[in-house]
């Protein structure tokens, strides 16, 4: 049970009296208090650190306190919202969290994989034009041989042609490189 003892007149008694009470209800609420932050946060360190900011603000705001029979409801109170906050904190921390990427190509592969693609550009801009524009609207749009023929004005047939003597000579070209 918590007793209120003020010595009228005297600040010095007050302060006391006041620490007197705060020390009781640590010593009475601070363990359910805990457990009551641990119980939201589900975290064990969070919830301590909840339980004993309700206890400094309560020593804060003491003097404002009307009634200070009210000081365990103040304190229960203040350790929800601080638990509230600390959901919240952690749910925009979330939120903003990096994405992991996956395994990372070494920088070798990258710099190899760069230069086979020069390489088959650069064989791909030495065949004829008709060749390139077949393979390029193939396999870089992905268009079917009859998008082929209507984009470039011509049968589907010539697109096969163009198409199977571009992919030919590509192979020629890039196997004289290797």
């Amino acid at each position: 049970m918590i007793l209120l003892v003020v010595t009228a007149g005297r600040d010095e008694g007050v302060a006391l009296d006041r620490d007197q009470l705060l020390h009781d209800l640590y010593v009475e609420h601070y363990r359910s208090l805990v457990r009551l932050a641990c119980l939201l946060l589900d975290d064990r360190g969070a919830g301590e650190e909840a339980a004993q900011d309700a206890f400094v603000r309560l020593h804060r705001s003491w003097g404002r306190l009307r009634d200070p029979s009210a000081a365990p409801a103040y304190l229960r109170s203040t350790v929800l919202n601080l638990a509230r906050s600390g959901l919240r904190r952690r749910l925009v921390a979330r939120r903003h969290a990096p994405v992991p990427v996956g395994d990372a190509a070494s920088a070798e592969s990258i710099v190899v994989l760069r230069e086979d693609q020069q390489d088959v550009l650069g064989a791909l801009r030495a065949l004829p034009p008709r060749q390139r524009d077949c393979l390029a609207l193939r396999y870089y749009l992905d268009l079917s041989e009859a998008d082929i023929a209507a984009t470039l004005g011509i049968s589907t047939g010539s697109v096969k042609t163009h198409a199977s003597r571009g992919l030919a000579a590509l192979a020629t070209k890039l196997e004289a490189r290797s």
